[in-house]
C-alpha cells in the first residue's frame, strides 16, 4: 500500500481536551463528554489558522511540519540470510 500527499499541506487546528477520557462502564467503549476534540479546522495556511485562534481567544501552540523519512528497501532483502526476523510461509 501507499500512503498520498492528498491534504497534507494544509494547517489543521484541533482543540486540546477539556476533560479526560473514561471507559463506558457497561460496554467498555472509550469516550469522553467534550465536544470539541471531534471538531478540526483546517486553513490554507499558517497566518489564516493564527488570525482565526486570535480572533477566537483561542490559546494555540504551533507545530511545525517535518519531512518525512524515506526508508528504501529492496524485493531482496526479504530473503538476506542475516535478517533480523526469519522468513516464514
Amino acid at each position: 500500500m501507499q500512503s498520498g500527499h492528498g491534504g497534507t499541506k494544509q494547517w489543521l487546528l484541533v482543540f486540546e481536551p477539556d476533560s479526560p477520557r473514561r471507559a463506558e462502564p457497561l460496554m467498555g467503549y472509550t469516550s469522553s463528554a467534550d465536544t470539541k476534540s471531534q471538531v478540526r479546522l483546517r486553513f490554507d495556511t499558517r497566518e489564516d489558522a493564527e488570525a482565526y485562534a486570535r480572533r477566537n481567544s483561542i490559546d494555540y501552540r504551533v507545530e511545525e511540519p517535518h519531512e518525512p523519512t524515506v526508508k528504501r528497501a529492496a524485493y531482496a532483502d526479504n530473503f538476506r540470510v542475516d535478517r533480523k526476523s526469519p522468513w516464514t510461509h
